[in-house]
């Protein structure tokens, strides 16, 4: 039972202290004036006052509340390493003995994994959850056993008790890790690019590790490359990319006898490979309207250098100037076709024809720039079906169609064939442009020689033809009026979206290649994408990290485009093959957050603890005793602990007991007045 007294005025605060105010007021001028009975007056107003501040006696029936004790065990990735899960279970069956033999005592034991994905070790978030169900009033402490390496300290919650920290692991644990300080998403092709690598290091590390580790790289899953780097110090990694579109990066320092773990000895950096500049050099022939498209076409990206070659004046033209007034000069064509022809990315001939510039020397080196890996678009007019075609040059052994010397005159819509919605420049390109495509009017009839047509024209003639040469690539557009849909006749057309894919394809940009097995991952799940000309395809063979192999059936989801979906059961590098092709991609990590860093510490927790006077302990050092303390007061001392009694109850019943009834407030204050009136008769 407890009870107090508690005041519940029958009229406001305000009218009460007036009353008050003037009643003393009374009883002073009655003493000032020597009137006899001022005291027993004095007791009555006393009296009034007292029963109107409505005085009562109340009584709770209270029954104790046990306090809770809340015990937190990290079961997470990093408290597997070494001893530490042993450590960890002992220590957690002994304090749980510990608290329950304390007398008015709970204990609530949590055990926390590892966190969704790659968030760590989320310790801070379950004590909150836990906190949530429990009433704040009971909570005598909260003891946590752990690493200290946790990943939610802005969860930190306020608490009412002190908070401990228990430290798994031993003095002698020491681990080395690899951290990529710095690495860009994307690189330039053919230019060094420089990352910044980290090997550290922590813990009691043996004298006999020395100053410097060995470092292999790799790239694509290739021959590693072994270097050395300084321990302790950020080292400058030099790195080339060899191809565009995505490359996977590995680097890994050897594990060492002793260390926790070498899941932290490696890191995978995915870069994309990216030209810096599209060397174009475009060669014009008899001036027409699409010849100044394709020159603002290219001179509108910035990232094309264009060299524009033209003939103004060919050698043909007899108009009676004197040579020494021209204002032409000298085009230095042996330098550009012969010397420098290896600079350039893309080849352009727009309705171009032998007019005695170019020498069949130079246009069998254009030959061979093909075959060496170079790119060749030729945009084909009525010249092309002439006498003095490039067809009838040394060009025509990289040229995948032979005009028929017929050109058809008349309106005809561009059309993708069926070949052409399954490649990767031609699919999706109707979807690409909103209403029909504007008509072309001229057309070379083209006979296919080899090579993929991907779009027809009039009379379901080949309009457009890709082939592969050697280590290059040629492109034959049937017609000199794609210019039309640049000027937006009858609609327009996706010629930016064309061209765009034709010099990637020619560019052998990975995203546009016929046959292609690429892979993007998404936490663990990767999806398997093969692009193929064919209409079936073979499986997939997945090679995890440890070794093992799996195998995919792939689903056809678009013309030429299979796909699948893998979940990967582990962190690290994937090998993927089907048939003569194959890819590597890394999937979450190398390291994942919870080996980042492995040596148990208090650091990152401390500023929480001293904030709720607690203390940090290490169990290698034993288990600490429990003590009681008081709030506010130190929680942690030489081998022990302090709890926080919180003396909780629950009300169980509530009683209230005027202390002045009316009947008495009535006679007291009667006999009182009568009393002074009484003292005032005899005076």
């Amino acid at each position: 039972m407890s009870g107090q007294i508690i005041f519940d005025p029958l009229i406001p605060l305000i009218p009460l202290v007036i009353l008050a105010v003037l009643s003393l007021v009374g009883i002073a001028l009655a003493v000032w004036r020597g009137l006899a009975g001022w005291a027993w007056r004095g007791a009555a107003a006393l009296v009034v006052l007292a029963a109107l501040a409505g005085p009562s006696l109340r009584q709770e029936d209270r029954a104790p509340l046990s306090d809770i004790v809340l015990l937190v065990e990290d079961r997470s990735a990093s408290q597997r390493l070494g001893d530490r899960a042993v450590q960890t279970a002992e220590a957690a069956e002994t304090l749980a003995a510990r608290i329950a033999a304390r007398p008015n005592t709970e204990l609530r034991r949590i055990e926390v994994g590892d966190g969704e994905g790659d968030s760590g070790t989320l310790l801070m978030t379950a004590v909150t959850e836990a906190l949530a169900e429990e009433p704040r009033a009971r909570i005598a402490g909260v003891v946590l056993l752990s690493d200290g390496r946790v990943h939610d300290l802005d969860q930190v919650p306020g608490l009412p008790a002190p908070m401990h920290l228990l430290l798994s692991g031993t003095p002698e644990d020491w681990d080395r890790r690899l951290v990529v300080k710095n690495a860009p998403a994307f690189g330039i092709l053919d230019e060094e690019i420089q990352l910044t690598l980290r090997i550290e290091d922590d813990g009691a590390v043996p004298d006999s590790m020395g100053d410097f580790a060995a470092l292999e790289m790799s790239i694509d899953g290739g021959e590693p490359q072994i270097l050395r780097l300084p321990v302790g110090q950020d080292a400058q990694i030099p790195v080339t990319l060899p191809h565009g579109g995505r490359n996977v990066l590995r680097f890994t320092t050897p594990s060492q006898e002793g260390e926790l773990t070498d899941r932290n000895n490696s890191a995978i950096v995915q870069m994309n490979g990216v030209r810096d500049r599209l060397r174009v050099l475009l060669v014009s022939g008899e001036p027409h309207p699409g010849g100044r498209t394709w020159r603002n076409l290219l001179k509108a990206d910035s990232s094309v250098d264009l060299v524009h070659f033209t003939i103004l004046r060919p050698p043909s033209k007899q108009d009676g100037v004197p040579v020494s007034e021209l204002s032409l000069i000298a085009f230095p064509t042996r330098e550009l076709f012969m010397e420098k022809i290896e600079d350039f990315d893309l080849i352009i001939f727009d309705r171009y024809k032998r007019r005695g510039i170019l020498p069949a020397l130079y246009l069998d080196n254009i030959r061979a720039y093909v075959e060496d890996g170079g790119a060749v678009l030729i945009a084909a007019g009525p010249d092309f079906a002439s006498a003095d075609s490039l067809y009838r040059s040394p060009l025509a052994q990289v040229l995948p169609g032979r005009p028929t010397a017929r050109v058809v005159e008349e309106g005809y819509r561009p059309e993708v064939t069926d070949l052409g919605h399954r490649h990767p420049v031609t699919t999706g390109l109707e979807e690409a442009w909103e209403g029909d495509w504007g008509r072309w009017m001229r057309q070379v009839e083209l006979t296919p020689e080899r090579g993929q047509v991907v779009m027809s024209g009039a009379e379901e003639r080949p309009l457009l033809i890709l082939d592969r040469v050697g280590e290059g690539r040629v492109a034959l557009l049937a017609s000199d009026h794609a210019w039309l849909w640049n000027r937006g006749f009858e609609g327009g057309g996706p010629q930016l979206e064309l061209l765009r894919r034709l010099a990637h394809w020619m560019m052998k940009e990975p995203e546009l290649e016929e046959e292609a097995l690429t892979a993007e991952a998404e936490g663990q799940q990767m999806v398997i994408t093969r692009r193929s000309l064919s209409e079936t395809v073979g499986d997939v063979v997945v090679t995890a990290p440890d070794g093992s192999q799996t195998t995919l059936r792939l689903e056809e989801v678009a013309p030429g485009r299979f796909e699948t979906t893998f979940e990967g059961p582990e962190i690290g590098l994937y090998r993927l093959s089907s048939g003569d092709l194959s890819a590597v991609i890394g999937l979450g990590p190398a390291a994942p957050r919870e080996f980042e860093e492995t040596i148990a510490s208090g650091a990152a927790l401390e500023p929480s603890v001293e904030a709720t006077r607690g203390g940090i302990r290490a169990l290698s050092e034993g288990l600490p005793a429990f003590r009681d303390v008081r709030p506010g007061r130190p929680a942690a001392g030489r081998g022990w602990l302090g709890l926080t009694p919180r003396d909780a109850y629950e009300t169980r019943a509530v009683r209230q007991m005027p202390l002045l009834p009316p009947w008495l407030v009535l006679l007291l204050a009667s006999g009182l007045i009568l009393a002074g009136w009484l003292r005032e008769g005899r005076r």
